[in-house]
């Protein structure tokens, strides 16, 4: 049996960080399952996930805690492996407008209200081309219930691309919602 364990490391971004963290992991027979990392304004920001044997879960949390005196803050959280997903399908998103506080807080909203989580958010502000402006833009990967229709989720986009004067893009597996091949709000 293995436990999961998913950390957050956040610190003062430098070279190693990695490196550290894989041989931790290969220390106590972790397996390294999948991670998110960036360097955000000079700070390293990582999330990972890593299935360990049951009787290592706690040396490896307490290895990787201690961390904290090479700069690095480490949050872990525990579970078991072989918890089975919710039924859901996954959708992914993406949305461009003219920048503005609010954004991921309107969206997030909105998804929370039908029930739908974001599985990962990848956001950015760039330079528009023909403006003196921002712009706005995020990729998302959605799981959405399986009670939640494609026209329900459809029509609450639709309402918050209004709402916020955004673009938003959604791709349903290939599929748009309502059975076209990509949905354009």
């Amino acid at each position: 049996m293995t436990t999961s364990l998913v950390m957050t490391v956040i610190g003062s971004d430098h070279p190693g960080i990695v490196k550290l963290l894989s041989d931790a992991a290969q220390r106590y027979g972790a397996n390294w399952v999948g991670s998110r990392m960036a360097s955000l304004a000079g700070q390293f920001a990582g999330i990972v996930h890593l299935d360990v044997p049951d009787e290592n879960a706690e040396s490896l949390a307490n290895a990787l805690r201690g961390f904290i005196s090479s700069g690095l803050h480490v949050v872990i959280a525990m579970g078991d492996s072989s918890a089975p997903p919710a039924r859901q399908r996954i959708v992914r998103l993406e949305l461009v407008g003219n920048d503005h506080p609010g954004i991921v807080r309107d969206l997030s909203d909105r998804l929370a209200r039908r029930g739908v989580s974001i599985e990962e958010l990848h956001t950015e502000v760039v330079s528009a081309a023909m403006s003196a402006g921002n712009l706005f833009r995020a990729k998302a990967r959605l799981a959405v219930p399986e009670g939640t229709g494609n026209d329900d989720l459809k029509r609450e986009l639709e309402a918050l691309a209004a709402d916020m004067m955004v673009d938003i893009d959604v791709d349903v597996d290939g599929h748009a919602a309502g059975g076209a091949p990509r949905l354009t709000t």
